[in-house]
């Protein structure tokens, strides 16, 4: 910390003219305040990259072996029966564990930020740096997130790439479901700043980075069970109807890949009655009741795929104002109160 200020000594002539030359000797080095969070936080940060890096290396494997499958089966004009053989195993487990990724972040990197210092006692040392504490906190969030965009954001878009050939098909998940949705596009970025902010903020109250740590992880489990329950309230619910009785192949078509919400029976007055309704122990009962409701057809309300991106943008739009609250409400209580 106490490379925040300067020793006073002359500085030697033959520095001054070599920064006095742009670029000289400096290349891509960070200073100042960055170089200090990043020093104080390497570990952490080139985990971080390392395991998105290591984690984009298997996406590309894994893929090329998927479409190494599926170009035996004519892909993207799949024959049927492609879902037999392909081992998805893989595909599953890392949806599953890039899944975690917001919730090991978060309190693997968020808590201890600032939990850290202030149970040390280094962030007593900021007080009497030329540095504010408010340049300080911003810093340490500002390249955190920058960290945490990149990686999570590198991760995001191999793991889509690798899931692409076969989205439209639910035979492994659905795109709505969270292997899908929240794995790709700006959701694992948005979701992570979430959990490592709210971790930070956590770690200026407590104080303690053990407990921090803990309550970070009940606050992100709570915020993936929150957002697992909001998710289908982005989409816009289509209906599509037919009425041509309930028999076989008398359902009206949906686009391929659509999301099914629910599925009714259609009455000659155009009402939309559960398909429950008529759920009677015999078919003798149940077209009775069918033809005493006068049900024509089917009702099928769904959304289709092609929501995805604008729904996900949405949500991570939603998830990026609360953090940025978060993270205001932080450098606010830094400024007036840090030890």
């Amino acid at each position: 910390m106490n490379t925040m200020t300067s020793t006073g000594s002359p500085a030697p002539a033959d520095s001054d003219s070599a920064s006095a030359e742009p670029g000289r000797g400096r290349g891509l080095r960070l200073g100042g305040m960055n170089w200090l969070v990043w020093r104080q936080h390497r570990a952490a940060y080139w985990t971080l990259v390392a395991a998105a890096a290591v984690t984009v290396v298997f996406i590309v494997y894994e893929r090329h072996q998927m479409m190494t499958y599926l170009d035996g089966y004519g892909w993207p004009h799949l024959k049927s029966g492609w879902e037999d053989r392909l081992n998805h195993r893989t595909l599953d487990m890392a949806g599953l564990v890039i899944g975690y990724m917001p919730i090991l972040i978060g309190v693997f990197v968020g808590a201890p930020l600032l939990a850290g210092d202030l149970e040390s006692g280094t962030a007593k040392l900021v007080n009497s740096q030329s540095a504010s504490r408010v340049r300080w906190l911003a810093t340490k969030l500002g390249v955190t997130a920058l960290v945490v965009v990149v990686s999570t954001t590198a991760v995001s878009v191999a793991f889509g790439w690798w899931w692409s050939p076969i989205k439209t098909s639910s035979y492994i998940f659905s795109w709505i479901e969270g292997p899908a949705f929240d794995n790709t596009g700006p959701v694992p970025a948005a979701l992570t700043l979430l959990s490592v902010v709210g971790g930070v903020a956590i770690g200026m109250l407590l104080r303690r980075t053990l407990m921090s740590m803990v309550v970070t992880f009940g606050f992100a489990v709570a915020v993936q069970v929150a957002w697992s329950q909001a998710r289908m309230s982005l989409g816009d619910v289509l209906t599509v109807t037919s009425d041509q009785g309930v028999g076989e192949n008398s359902a009206p078509a949906v686009p391929e890949g659509a999301h099914i919400v629910d599925q009714s029976y259609l009455t000659s007055s155009g009402d939309l009655i559960g398909w429950g309704s008529c759920a009677e122990a015999t078919e003798k009962a149940t077209a009775a009741c069918l033809d005493k409701a006068q049900v024509v057809g089917w009702g099928i309300e769904y959304i289709p795929i092609s929501q995805m991106p604008s729904m996900q943008w949405l949500g991570a739009s939603l998830l990026l104002a609360l953090t940025a609250c978060i993270a205001a409400f932080v450098i606010l209580r830094g400024r007036k109160r840090l030890v």
